[in-house]
């Protein structure tokens, strides 16, 4: 089960033109496409005349037409023409979805429409950000999507997975000081690795003055969307008093859309804030993130299997799960909620 009462990525901005784009998220079909004006609309990837999947189709001025015969639905989902005849039965409609473009994201509403508040969508600005360069890349994963999560709220893993790009010393990341605090939309970690060697990816991309760095982590949950800001600055240079212009930064979008119970679409982009008139570094931290989630992808796929082979047991936590367990608990909560009776959804809201 997923919880559909929040706001998830559907694609990035540039991946809906005016020709049709289809997706299967939350186990729905749904095609997108940008009308004449260039609103995107998503909707039901079926049409509801005989069923063929809309994504055959073409884009007509701000209407989508059916490839079979001909119907067109506008950006609401209502048809509105039918050709050979001049009534539309009432029914002659199919699902759409709330969609907004913010961030170069494409943001999509799957639960209930009246639920869907526009200033709940997850920001993410450095996209936009001119002290900042990024690229960007979509993979489907093949697990449940809150394993993704279990990866990214627990960097401890990084000394052992990524030993030859951002991880460097495994005792290192164990013996962070992590703080590990609620949020009004989710969790926030805040990590920090004093005196310490950088990794090969920062050594690679960044000049520093020593040879120990003072290196932090901050991740930021909620749901549907996990930001990532790491970096380093020489020791003693005031990086954690907040001083951190000059050093290396690194921000990381993370974003997880359920394709189905088994397959995850993540979305994920790599962006700096130094060398940025070099596109040569942006390329090489890119092919660098892309090596670092390549080992991720095969670790995840490869728990995914083993949790499928015996679904029934449970895992056991230990003391770095803290951020992982709170947002699985936010995930189940949402859920409940949405499977509860309308009565005792109400109860509970006046509470």
């Amino acid at each position: 089960m997923f919880a559909k009462n929040s706001w998830y990525v559907a694609a990035w901005a540039d991946e809906v033109e005016t020709r049709p784009f289809a997706r299967t998220l939350l186990n729905e079909p749904v095609v997108l496409f940008r009308g004449a004006g260039g609103t995107v609309a998503a909707l039901e990837d079926r049409c509801c005349h005989r069923a063929l999947p809309l994504r055959h189709g073409d884009v007509v001025g701000d209407c989508l037409r059916c490839a079979y015969h001909g119907l067109e639905y506008d950006l609401n989902g209502q048809c509105v023409r039918i050709p050979g005849q001049d009534r539309i039965p009432s029914k002659a409609k199919v699902k759409a979805y709330q969609v907004f473009e913010r961030d170069d994201l494409i943001w999509i509403w799957m639960g209930d429409t009246e639920k869907a508040d526009a200033n709940r969508i997850p920001a993410y600005p450095w996209h936009q950000d001119g002290r900042w360069r990024y690229k960007k890349n979509t993979y489907l994963i093949e697990a449940n999507h809150l394993l993704i999560y279990d990866n990214l709220l627990d960097l401890t893993h990084l000394g052992y997975v990524h030993k030859q790009t951002i991880g460097g010393d495994a005792e290192t990341h164990f013996a962070a000081t992590t703080k590990t605090t609620r949020t009004d939309s989710g969790v926030r970690v805040e990590r920090w690795m004093p005196n310490c060697v950088p990794p090969p990816t920062y050594t690679a991309a960044f000049t520093f003055g020593t040879d120990r760095v003072d290196r932090w982590q901050e991740i930021e949950f909620e749901p549907g969307l996990v930001r990532i800001f790491t970096g380093a600055k020489d020791v003693g240079a005031g990086a954690p008093e907040g001083q951190r212009d000059g050093g290396y930064g690194f921000r990381g979008l993370n974003a997880m859309t359920p394709e189905t119970e088994d397959t995850t679409h993540y979305f994920w982009s790599a962006a700096h804030n130094f060398r940025l008139d070099e596109p040569s570094v942006t390329e090489e931290i890119y092919r660098n993130i892309v090596v670092t989630f390549g080992e991720d992808k095969e670790i995840i796929e490869s728990q995914y299997r083993s949790v499928k082979r015996t679904p029934d047991r449970p895992f056991v936590d230990i003391a770095f799960d803290i951020a992982p367990v709170q947002a699985r608990r936010q995930w189940t909560a949402m859920i409940k909620a949405e499977s509860a009776p309308a009565s005792l959804e109400a109860q509970t809201a006046s509470v």
